[in-house]
């Protein structure tokens, strides 16, 4: 007999809906290579959580999207658990159209750095676009100062460049585009934290009263602590983003897996890999507890 296959691929707002049910929030990591997106779909499997994997625009160097979208898609249609395929961070509408034909489930439109009203008007193209396939539309107010590659100063010095949430922009910007989730600036930055974040939670509460409970979306989610990320949660975060922390664990352990090797003993990249694919994912399933409230 045929085994039957069952589709799992969902949307950002069925794992939304899932969040929000459960008040907790879901993991969204990135996954701009072969080894970090086995990590995540397996780590969540083992747990029999929903994930949110997810390509974001800057990674584009490192592999295309055209190259790496159609394999996430694939994984999530034959996963175990619900999976969203998300595109983080899209800075063009036409890249984020790229994402939807590659068949998506959603896709973030990032005009944070724009003026307001060209955000907003940019946005409301991405709402529609998406419509004609089902797709969910995540976007951005504020600002986290360092962009999601995480590169810029690393002094130590607070990043002057973040720009908090207004809640009461935030429930007109999300009244007129029509938007799914909102990426909010309470604290976080991208990247390796440098200093300990001090979170404005009360944005995040004021956001979600000032939206009728969208779900608020961490960005530079790694590297919290898992105090804050309860006090995140309670107060209405539902996806949280985390990549730097799963890939800096992956180099920690190919760097102690070399550190092993005997003078003159050969190096193989297949060993490598494997040691860090295993490290990223014990790294993610811990991360996924935390946001599941489950330790």
């Amino acid at each position: 007999m045929r085994k039957v296959e069952i589709d799992l691929l969902e949307t950002l707002n069925g794992v939304m809906n899932i969040a929000e049910e459960r008040k907790i929030a879901i993991g969204s990591f990135n996954t701009p290579n072969l080894e970090s997106l086995l990590s995540v779909i397996e780590a969540a499997e083992e747990l029999q959580l929903p994930v949110i994997i997810q390509f974001a625009q800057c990674h584009e160097p490192w592999i295309p999207l055209s190259v790496i979208g159609p394999i996430m898609v694939e994984k999530a249609r034959k996963a175990t658990v619900p999976v969203c395929v998300h595109l983080d961070h899209g800075e063009t509408l036409e890249y984020l159209q790229q994402a939807l034909d590659l068949g998506f489930t959603a896709i973030m439109y990032d005009g944070s750095v724009l003026p307001y009203e060209e955000n907003l008007s940019n946005t409301k193209k991405a709402v529609e676009m998406a419509a004609k396939t089902g797709a969910s539309v995540e976007a951005e107010l504020g600002s986290m100062g360092r962009r999601e590659s995480g590169a810029g100063d690393e002094s130590g010095a607070e990043d002057e460049t973040k720009i908090y949430t207004d809640p009461v922009q935030a429930g007109i910007f999300v009244k007129e585009t029509g938007i799914d989730a909102l990426a909010c600036s309470f604290g976080t930055t991208h990247g390796i934290y440098l200093t300990e974040p001090k979170l404005d939670f009360d944005v995040v509460r004021g956001v979600r009263n000032q939206t009728g409970n969208i779900p608020v979306v961490m960005h530079g989610g790694s590297g919290v602590s898992r105090e804050d990320y309860r006090k995140a949660i309670e107060a209405g975060v539902r996806k949280v983003n985390y990549f730097t922390y799963m890939d800096k664990s992956g180099g920690a352990a190919a760097e102690k897996y070399l550190g092993t090797l005997k003078a003159g003993e050969p190096v193989f990249f297949s060993s490598i890999v494997e040691a860090a694919r295993a490290a990223m994912k014990e790294n993610v399933k811990t991360a996924m507890k935390m946001f599941a409230l489950m330790d």
